[in-house]
Parts: C-alpha cells; sequence; structure tokens
C-alpha cells in the first residue's frame, strides 16, 4: 500500500478506534444519554426490576446478562448467502503477507467471503477467480464527495469495481463504516444512491450498494423486541432502511458482545457474551415474550430486527459485518481461549438464525483475519485469528457452519 493510502487508511482506523473507546467509557461510567449504547444488565436473583442508578441509566433485570456491545453487523440474505461465514481482511501493518498468500489461505480454510474496508487493487487483483464473495468499503472521509458528486462516485466505480467485475465477485459496496450517528451521517444515504446509479450505469448487477452501522443507532434494546433507533440516527436510518428495502439489500451491522463484557465490571455473564449459553440455567438466559435468549450476540442482532421494524420496513435483512474477541492486549476477559470459544461458537451458532427469525441464517464477517501491528496497543493488535507469519493465532473450524 502506498504510504499516503496508508496514513488515509490508519486515520479512518482511529476514528474508528476511538468510536470504540467512547463506547467503552461510556458503559463503565452509565451514561444514560449515549446514543445507541442503551445497556441492559442484570443479576440472578428474584425477577425484579431496579431503578435505574441516579445519572446512570443501567437497568438491572432478573438474570446476569447485557444487552449491549461496541458495534452491530446485520445479517444477510442474498441468494447463496445462507451459513456462510467471511473474515474482515483488515491492513493497519507493516508485515502482512503478500495479498495473494492471504487469498490463498481464505481458500485452504474454507472461508467464503472477505470484507475489505477500502479498495486495494493488489488485493482485488489476488481475488480475481478465486470464488470468494467480497464486501467492499469506501473510505469514510470519501463519503462526502460521493454523496456530492455524482461523478465522483462514477470514477470510484470505474477505479475500484469495474475492472474486477465478473472475475472478482462482489456482493455488497459498503458506503461508509459506523458513522451514524455523527457529523457524516447526512451523507449516507446519498452516496448510497450516487454509488448505486454508477454501478448501473456501469453494468455492474448484482451488487448491493448498503453501509455499517454500530450499536451507536439503537436508543433502546432491553428487552430486543423493543429495540429502536435513538433520536439521534432515527432521522438517517428510517430513510436509510426504507431504501435498502426497495432495492432488496441488506443492513450491515457490527456486533461485538467482548466491549459489553469487558467494560461492565463483572456484572455480564462471560458464558452469555461467548455464545456458551446453549444449556445454560435460567438464571443466565432472557426471556422475551415468548423467545427465550442464551446469548448477547442474538439479542443484539434482534434487537436491531425489531428498531428496523418500528422504522416502518418490514422483512430487511442483517449482515453481521464485523464480530469478534481479542486473544490478548490485557483486556478483561481477552485471552487465546476466550477467543477461540467465542469465534467458533459463531461459526457453529450463526446457521441457526436467531429467536426473532428462527432457520435463516446470519452471514457473518468475523473480525479479523491478522493481528495489526500498527493499532493502538491492546486489545486492538489482539483480534486476529493469525499471526502475520499465517500461523494460527488458534484454530477456527470453518467447516462447522455447514453443518449448523
Amino acid at each position: 500500500m502506498e504510504e499516503k493510502e496508508r496514513r488515509r487508511v490508519q486515520a479512518q482506523f482511529r476514528h474508528h478506534s476511538s468510536f470504540r473507546q467512547r463506547e467503552r467509557e461510556s458503559f463503565q461510567k452509565g451514561e444514560s444519554e449515549r446514543e445507541g449504547f442503551v445497556i441492559a444488565l442484570a443479576r440472578g436473583g428474584a425477577a425484579r426490576t431496579m431503578a435505574a442508578a441516579a445519572g446512570g441509566g443501567v437497568m438491572r433485570m432478573a438474570a446476569p446478562w447485557v444487552l449491549a456491545c461496541g458495534f452491530l453487523l446485520c445479517l444477510a440474505g442474498f441468494p447463496g448467502a445462507e451459513g456462510a461465514i467471511g473474515v474482515n481482511y483488515g491492513m493497519v501493518a507493516n508485515n502482512l503477507p503478500a495479498p495473494e498468500q492471504v487469498v490463498s489461505m481464505y481458500k485452504a480454510k474454507n472461508i467464503s467471503y472477505v470484507r475489505l474496508f477500502h479498495p486495494d487493487t493488489a488485493v482485488l487483483t489476488a481475488l480475481r477467480g478465486s470464488g470468494i464473495g467480497v464486501v467492499l468499503g469506501t473510505l469514510n472521509e470519501d463519503l462526502q464527495r460521493l454523496a456530492s458528486d455524482p461523478s465522483y462516485a462514477a470514477s470510484w466505480v470505474a477505479t475500484n469495481v469495474q475492472p474486477f467485475a465478473g472475475a472478482v465477485q462482489f456482493r455488497y459496496i459498503n458506503a461508509g463504516n459506523e458513522v451514524i450517528p455523527g457529523d457524516s451521517a447526512s451523507h449516507v444515504l446519498p452516496a448510497m444512491q450516487n454509488l448505486e446509479s454508477a454501478l448501473r450505469s456501469a453494468g455492474v448487477t448484482g451488487v448491493a450498494v448498503t453501509t455499517a452501522v454500530a450499536t451507536a443507532v439503537l436508543g433502546a434494546s432491553y428487552p430486543p423486541s423493543q429495540g429502536a433507533f435513538s433520536e439521534a440516527a432515527a432521522p438517517v436510518m428510517a430513510p436509510i432502511v426504507s431504501y435498502l428495502s426497495s432495492k432488496g439489500a441488506p443492513l450491515l451491522v457490527n456486533v461485538y458482545p467482548y466491549f459489553a463484557y469487558s467494560g461492565s465490571a463483572g456484572q455480564v455473564a462471560l458464558g452469555y457474551a461467548l455464545l456458551s449459553g446453549g444449556a445454560a440455567p435460567a438464571s443466565t438466559t432472557v426471556a422475551d415474550g415468548g423467545v427465550v435468549y442464551t446469548n448477547m450476540f442474538d439479542a443484539i442482532v434482534d434487537a436491531t430486527h425489531a428498531a428496523v421494524e418500528k422504522a416502518g420496513v418490514q422483512g430487511l435483512e442483517l449482515v453481521v459485518s464485523e464480530t469478534g474477541w481479542p486473544s490478548g492486549g490485557g483486556g478483561d476477559g481477552a485471552s487465546v481461549e476466550n477467543a477461540a470459544a467465542y469465534n467458533n461458537n459463531v461459526v457453529r451458532h450463526v446457521g441457526g438464525g436467531t429467536p426473532r427469525r428462527p432457520g435463516k441464517p446470519v452471514e457473518t464477517y468475523l473480525f479479523a483475519m491478522f493481528n495489526e501491528d500498527q493499532k493502538p496497543e491492546g486489545v486492538e493488535q489482539h483480534f486476529g485469528l493469525f499471526q502475520p507469519d499465517m500461523s494460527e493465532v488458534y484454530h477456527v473450524d470453518f467447516t462447522a457452519g455447514s453443518s449448523s
């Protein structure tokens, strides 16, 4: 990657990383006004609801769980997506293998899809003929120009998509990552519209245009059936989900139970965050009407489904574009054992759907392929499934999802 481009990508990651840090701090402080980070904390014992602590806004319910995390991602439903698992290919590092080697790793490990956070000609060239489905992102800093200048959107497609169309199996173009709510939120929908028009004009078909959001879009999340967009996000999200529905495209959501667990000061059951609750006792499950939640992943996804429906859209597909667990870095619960448990549980679990959408597989992208040494020190450097030398940090059985 050229140095100028590397600086641009690192700047976008710093935005992403600082967003995660603010979410963690919000959880720890219990700030009730934090848009999209409405937390429901629960303790075991009698079924009771306690008043939120003064200035806190932290609700304690009847079971040890937390319905919140750093980011959300959706579940997919385009043809061929059923039960497939992808992995995010981050490149904020100076010691990664060549793209051709990385693509060979994806194929050897039976990883069906890859998500790229920005266009990279070398990576897209390596993906030619691979059969791997590709999610291609735009840089957040390009959103304003993509939204205001159709010719720039046309140039973006002509440079980054059209030369590879056919040989590379593009699934989605995602316009922006985790910018809603925020200063760039108003640019997302017009950028999506201009990119969709540019794809159509270029003769590129079968590629949906969408965006990726975090849990910051949620203003209510407990119980999952009461999920709703926040006052700050709703004016932006309502037209976006309506547009996606009209195009048959999914919404992408980043889902991170880890950050809810690590920021909960021991109030979140580890098994609930790790999806280890299939045979959990009642004290570690959440009843919501006629359904029961045994893990935070499902609760987050279904809270987002509920929010979309409250915005007036039925049946919109969600794709979980990021989810993962750090294997080190000093954070609470950050260990190889927990990371291996979480990611393997996700792979086995998502083929069965969620309580709100039983039997509907959730297209899911683990974060991330490699540990990346140019991210901030701490857990952010330890989300990789592999070391830069291509050795496993821990084993993930990607074939397990096919039998879910």
